[in-house]
């Protein structure tokens, strides 16, 4: 993996080059192994946090971990093409638009002991822009290749906190045209549903029941490109102890091996019946 500029990347992307970078500033990392008509992101994996906001910060490490979406990566790593992001969601949200991505207040507690400066805004909101200046050029460069795209956007959630039942894994799809691609969404939580996973994890898969899809790396994607697919994934935080901070690596395993042949399943037979 090397260290490149986003332009330097963008260029590489556009001569349809294979590389593994990680941004110049460290804040996204992205993979590419062959130019297929699928991509995986975990935008949320991202645990960094500047130091320069550390002594300001009124939530703890473990706080900022258990609102972020560990694991996501590595459960997708085996992929031909993978964009994550390295920085925690509280310096800064790449879900969120521009406009609300840097926090004021983060899941019902202040964030700040004194407000950002805009300086220490701009820092953060900079590397919002870049990821998405990378992101444009990857989606507009594999659907000039194939005609459509396919993006499976991985997400995980608390599921301890809910005072019901939420399923293992829950697809939001409310910002796409279901019309044109409701097959697929079925589809793909069938296979999600499929998945067993290890210690008698009871195993669902829903649509819309906890999260409706209101993420803006979908919406950014979907709004740009007319035929590009964004599956909002999230399973529930069964691979780890939320309340203790203790990752189980055999169910990540688990996940990570079956999505192996589920993804570029499910992306084959999107393909192929939009290229026929």
């Amino acid at each position: 993996m090397k260290r490149l500029s986003v332009d330097t990347i963008i260029s590489k992307i556009k001569n349809q080059e294979i590389f593994h970078a990680v941004a110049e500033d460290y804040s996204f990392t992205l993979k590419i192994d062959n130019y297929v008509h699928y991509v995986c992101g975990a935008v949320h994996d991202g645990h960094q946090f500047r130091k320069e906001l550390w002594e300001n910060c009124l939530h703890t490490e473990y706080e900022r971990w258990y609102e972020e979406d560990p694991c996501t990566k590595q459960m997708v790593q085996s992929h031909p093409i993978v964009i994550a992001g390295c920085d925690s969601r509280f310096e800064y949200d790449l879900n969120r638009d521009p406009e609300n991505a840097v926090f004021d207040t983060a899941w019902g507690k202040e964030l700040w002991k004194t407000p950002l400066s805009e300086q220490e805004k701009s820092k953060s909101l900079a590397k919002h822009s870049a990821f998405y200046e990378v992101v444009h050029a990857l989606i507009e460069t594999l659907e000039k290749i194939h005609g459509h795209c396919i993006v499976y956007d991985m997400h995980s959630y608390n599921w301890q906190r809910w005072d019901r039942e939420v399923p293992t894994w829950n697809l939001g799809t409310s910002n796409i045209d279901n019309d044109r691609f409701g097959n697929f969404v079925e589809s793909w939580r069938k296979n999600l549903a499929s998945i067993e996973l290890p210690h008698a994890i009871k195993q669902t898969a829903k649509i819309n029941d906890t999260f409706q899809g209101n993420g803006f790396f979908l919406k950014y994607i979907t709004n740009t490109f007319e035929n590009t697919l964004v599956l909002a994934t999230e399973i529930a935080k069964i691979y780890c102890e939320e309340y203790q901070q203790i990752i189980f690596p055999e169910v990540v395993d688990v996940v990570e091996v079956r999505l192996k042949t589920l993804i570029p399943n499910h992306a084959l037979t999107f393909q192929r019946t939009f290229k026929n």
